[in-house]
């Protein structure tokens, strides 16, 4: 292996990277990432130069990413406007954006440990590793921002499946990013121990144990508020998943048919109030009033709300996604004209009053909107999302008041994956409702979306439940685990009750100042060692 990394460094470190991605969902074979981190680690510490070195780690990341993000090509299946092999286009595409940030991680670990040598002492080569961890946080924590971000699959997520479980429960104090670092410390370990550098090697397990450790006694200690708190009552909940697939989601005279699966699933016989979840965009009708006559179409938003509140028991507050329309200050001379839309959720109580409206803050570009759309459609591009005119942002985290229920924060579909970002610290609520439309995303899209799900759970002290159209609906509790889920494919509802929320954790207090702060300790840590290395 030593004499292939050092003929082949380039070839390995692009296997390397694509291995890694083998330890998300829905593979999990996160015992393929450590190896594949280590084996990564010992190309970048014989590589001769910086040049070298940046092109380890962006070639490490090129198959990173294009593994883990595969399941993009198949939401071009569902785009007539555009061929379907231009997804798989499209993910090499970002992956070779994205692999930059790899890159400029090994980049900044090489430069400060200045220079690793080939037969450079065991401390010098650990001080490089625990340089490397703190700029990875460093690198995803911009990849989260830059260019409006994309932080799918951070490394952290690796560890929200088998043993490696309590290492998760520590995003509680450091975040997903935090964790990330605890990821290169035990392939770090792993590195050591094969090269029989036993003392080194069983050093680096002392920050994982104290991981876990945090991990186990904030697990223990009841962070629940008192017990009158909005956010320490259960409530009853109905989450509902109709199986309705994205090919017959917006086909013309599919309304009363999809409408009536998500009706089926929704009658009860008891009458106990309770939140009812639908999905994002889970009916095409429009449920605000004012709008010109000609954009209802043949269904008024009273006679939709009236079919909806049908379904109702007196007390339920139904919570959904739709759409709502902008329109311009100007008309066409036959009435104002809809400029925009907005990707919304929509909370409606028995009495057909609607309580609120969240609008999706951050959209997918491509997706949702198109940039720069003067130019990509003139060469025939188009967004992925149906419709004639792109989609508004919203104003951000909100929290929404649902009477008797409490308070719920929405984040919609992909929103969920930004660490730091889901919850109105100033108006706290007690639980995240996420609806989404996983139906684009293939068969390793959904299992990835709910792991990050599940470490926004733990980060912020909050349940959190997934309504989607065709899986995996989930509730999660405020420690990450799932309680109850749909599977993909399947028709289905939750019945349960809601978990309840925990106290703020240190994460939920100061949010991503916990993970740039421990990143900044272990470059401090990184330097001490280089200094004593010498």
């Amino acid at each position: 292996m030593s004499q292939l990394v050092r003929t082949h460094p380039y070839w390995v470190s692009l296997f390397g990277g694509a291995v890694s991605a083998t330890g998300f969902a829905p593979l999990h074979l996160w015992p393929l990432t450590l190896l594949a981190l280590a084996l990564w680690m010992s190309v970048l510490q014989q590589s001769p130069g910086k040049k070298a070195v940046f092109i380890v780690g962006w070639l490490f990341g090129l198959g990173h990413f294009v593994v883990g993000l595969n399941w993009i090509a198949k939401a071009f299946t569902f785009q007539a406007a555009m061929p379907g092999w231009l997804g798989y286009v499209a993910v090499v595409l970002l992956s070779l954006y994205l692999a930059v940030y790899p890159a400029l991680a090994a980049l900044g670990a090489w430069l400060l440990s200045r220079k690793i040598a080939l037969d450079a002492n065991g401390f010098r080569r650990l001080g490089f590793i625990i340089a490397l961890a703190g700029f990875w946080i460093i690198t995803e924590w911009m990849r989260s921002w830059v260019f409006s971000g994309f932080i799918w699959n951070p490394l952290g997520s690796v560890l929200t499946s088998g043993p490696l479980q309590v290492l998760a429960l520590s995003s509680r104090v450091f975040g997903t990013y935090g964790i990330s670092s605890v990821v290169f410390l035990l392939s770090g370990a792993l590195l050591f121990l094969f090269k029989q550098q036993w003392r080194i090697g069983v050093l680096m397990l002392v920050p994982v144990a104290i991981f876990a450790l945090i991990g186990i006694f904030t697990s223990e200690v009841k962070l629940c508020g008192p017990p009158k708190s909005k956010g320490c009552e259960q409530h009853q909940i109905t989450v509902v998943q109709p199986n309705i697939g994205q090919q017959d989601k917006w086909q013309a005279g599919y309304e009363e048919q999809n409408l009536q699966k998500l009706a089926d699933l929704t009658l009860r016989k008891d009458d106990k109030p309770r939140i009812l979840f639908w999905p994002e965009a889970a009916i095409p009708d429009y449920l605000e009033t004012g709008y010109p006559r000609r954009y209802y179409y043949s269904r008024p938003p009273e006679f939709v709300r009236q079919q909806l509140t049908s379904l109702m028991k007196p007390g339920d507050v139904l919570v959904l996604g739709g759409l709502k329309l902008e329109f311009a200050d100007k008309n066409d001379g036959v009435g104002p004209r809809a400029v925009g839309a907005r990707n919304s959720v929509f909370a409606m109580d028995a009495q057909r009053e609607l309580l609120g409206r969240y609008d999706k803050s951050h959209l997918v570009p491509y997706g949702e909107y198109l940039p720069m759309r003067p130019l990509l459609s003139a060469i025939g591009l188009s967004r992925l999302a149906p419709g004639d005119f792109d989609f508004w942002p919203g104003p951000g985290a909100q929290s929404m008041d649902i009477g008797s229920f409490g308070k719920m924060g929405i984040q919609v579909c992909y929103e969920i994956i930004f660490s730091g970002q889901v919850v109105d610290r100033e108006n706290r609520p007690d639980f995240i409702f996420n609806p989404s439309n996983d139906a684009w995303f293939g068969a390793w899209g959904p299992p990835q979306h709910l792991a990050q799900a599940r470490l926004r759970a733990i980060e912020e002290g909050l349940p959190i439940i997934r309504s989607t159209p065709t899986g995996i609906s989930a509730v999660i509790d405020a420690d990450g685990y799932v309680r109850n889920n749909i599977p993909m494919g399947q028709a289905g509802r939750i019945d349960t009750m809601l978990p309840p929320a925990h106290a703020p954790t240190l994460f939920a207090r100061y949010g991503n100042i916990m993970p740039l702060g421990f990143a900044l300790l272990l470059l401090i840590c990184a330097i001490a060692i280089r200094q004593r290395a010498r």
